[in-house]
C-alpha cells in the first residue's frame, strides 16, 4: 500500500535578485509565514499587516523577487507573531 506524500508547507523563495533575506515562504488563505535566511520565522496575517499587504506579499513570493524589500518597507513589525 502506498503512503500518500505529505504536502510541502514551505516553498523555497526563488530569490531572483540574489540578495534577499527571505529563504522560504508559506501561503495561507489570509496569511503568510516567512522564514528568513537567519532562520527566524514570522507569521503575517490580514489582521496584523492589512489584506492589501498580504496580497502583495503573495504575488511577490510567487514571482520570486521583491518580497524582502517589501517586508522591510511596509510590514516589517506588523507580524502576528514570531514563531522562531
Amino acid at each position: 500500500m502506498l503512503t500518500p506524500k505529505k504536502p510541502k508547507m514551505f516553498k523555497r523563495y526563488k530569490n531572483l535578485s540574489g540578495d534577499s533575506k527571505v529563504a522560504w515562504y508559506e501561503i495561507a488563505k489570509d496569511a503568510m509565514t516567512i522564514r528568513f535566511t537567519d532562520c527566524s520565522v514570522y507569521r503575517y496575517t490580514n489582521q496584523s499587516a492589512d489584506p492589501g499587504n498580504i496580497s502583495k506579499m503573495k504575488s511577490l513570493a510567487i514571482a520570486g523577487k521583491g518580497l524582502g524589500t517589501f517586508i522591510d518597507a511596509n510590514v516589517k513589525d506588523r507580524f502576528l507573531r514570531k514563531i522562531r
